[in-house]
């Protein structure tokens, strides 16, 4: 039944799908099983639109082992994007997971579960500034961010604070958006801010 949604979502017309930050392996639904029928949902939606499809593969997993093994099993069915929980994960396991994706063509896509129990204690909590900016140096492509908007809101300002110093090389001090220091990351690649979950059709 995963798989005919995923099919019945690409060719209804989109472009791409993704696996909730929640499924991994579940006994109703194992891993192995969601990556072929979903790869095999990506392929027919392919040839019936002649358009490029996709789907973000969750391959979060309780080690880095078997999560290194699932993003070789996406590869291998030639699905171009994993997903990785990185707070539930954990930097190092999100790091490794990084280097193999870049080193064999695979997009990264960064997922925050998690988050809300550390980030939004405003007495002993890490803000998601600073977990943004750990993301950045533990490597992703793109990063669900929330927005100012929907489900997921946050502080306007703040929030693009934040995703200003995801993206961008060179970020002004600036209090008002959250920015307490002047931060330069020279070289260091940028991570894409992604609007996800929540977000009404009039936004």
């Amino acid at each position: 039944n995963y798989g005919r949604a995923v099919y019945e979502c690409l060719r209804g017309g989109l472009d791409f799908t993704k696996d909730d930050e929640n499924v991994n392996s579940q006994p109703f639904m194992r891993w192995r099983d969601r990556f072929l029928f979903t790869a095999e949902a990506i392929y027919k939606s392919q040839a019936e639109t002649g358009e490029i499809k996709g789907h973000y593969l969750n391959a979060t997993a309780a080690t880095s082992e078997e999560m290194l093994k699932r993003a070789e099993c996406a590869k291998d069915l030639g699905v171009p994007i994993v997903m990785h929980d990185y707070l539930t994960g954990g930097f190092t396991a999100n790091t490794s997971l990084a280097h193999y994706c870049r080193d064999n063509g695979l997009l990264l896509h960064i997922h925050r579960a998690m988050h809300a129990v550390i980030d939004r204690q405003r007495n002993h909590g890490i803000h998601f500034r600073v977990l943004a900016k750990a993301l950045r140096l533990s490597g992703g492509d793109h990063l669900h961010s929330g927005t100012v908007v929907g489900k997921l809101e946050g502080e306007r300002e703040v929030t693009l604070g934040f995703v200003d110093l995801m993206r961008d090389d060179y970020v002004e001090k600036d209090r008002s958006r959250g920015i307490y220091f002047t931060q330069d990351w020279c070289s260091m690649g940028g991570v894409m801010p992604v609007a996800s979950g929540g977000i009404h059709v009039w936004h």
